[in-house]
């Protein structure tokens, strides 16, 4: 019953929470005719050499498992409830010298405790987080250290007893995954200028149009005289057609302070 308590104490002190702390003892039997000894809390030779082997586990307010063999014909009434009451005893008695030295769950998580984060991204994207021969998904787990399982309906499950680490793995798939989103704002970097507008990469291997007539408020006759290739420009998205064609604009940014700024860095 060792196993129990300690596996309680182990919890807790991992921060895992619980609804209240579980203690085991061990009861044991010595049945010589009329001659009858319950035994508390007993070592491998009593259980050897015993009549009985009666576990009993709970809390401080009632019992949550008992398991018993016996070597004797039957027990009375009298025997289980006598052995009960032991039990009872040296369970509360466990609980007061576990609670001396932990009575409740740390309130953070240990750092060695290993944790799993989940999130889900559309099926068609899974193709993003493996890579080419699975190439793209190696490369998270060795720059993270994580464990990453990805399920045919999105699920991605992210195994790991560092926090930052995880973080780290979920931020780059969110990056891998991410879709725009009408009326939501972008840092993006101007790959490419043409006469009538600039390509803007908003998300990583994402990239939409700013329509000259989308640079400024007042006229502009040249792209050129706005944007240059290469810098970071504030970008809102308007409009995504059916063939995924992305179309943005900087003037509808110019004079906003969005609260959330996406940024493909």
């Amino acid at each position: 019953m060792a196993a129990v308590c300690g596996g309680i104490l182990s919890l807790m002190d991992a921060g895992v929470p619980i609804l209240e702390p579980v203690a085991g003892i061990a009861m044991g039997l010595i049945k010589e005719g009329e001659k009858i000894a319950v035994l508390s809390d007993i070592l491998g030779d009593e259980d050897h050499l015993g009549d009985m082997d009666f576990k009993v586990t709970g809390t401080k307010h009632g019992v949550c498992a008992l398991q018993m063999d016996i070597k004797v014909s039957g027990l009375s009434r009298d025997i289980l409830k006598t052995a009960l009451d032991q039990a009872k005893a040296g369970r509360l008695h466990i609980l007061a010298k576990m609670a001396e030295s932990l009575n409740t769950p740390r309130e953070e998580l240990s750092r060695w405790a290993p944790r799993i984060f989940t999130l889900t991204v559309k099926p068609d994207r899974i193709r993003d987080i493996i890579g080419p021969g699975g190439k793209m998904i190696r490369a998270i787990i060795e720059q993270t250290g994580v464990a990453i399982d990805v399920e045919d309906n999105g699920t991605v499950n992210i195994a790991s007893s560092d926090d930052a680490s995880a973080k780290k793995a979920m931020d780059i798939i969110k990056g891998l995954t991410q879709e725009p989103e009408i009326g939501q704002f972008y840092m993006g970097v101007v790959r490419r200028i043409v006469d009538f507008g600039a390509f803007v990469e908003i998300l990583p291997g994402t990239d939409g149009l700013i329509h000259i007539s989308e640079l400024d408020a007042k006229r502009v006759n040249k792209v050129t005289d706005v944007l240059n290739e290469g810098e970071e420009v504030l970008v809102k998205v308007i409009s995504v057609d059916r063939q995924g064609k992305i179309r943005l604009s900087r003037k509808e940014a110019m004079n906003e302070k969005p609260d959330v700024v996406h940024n493909m860095r």
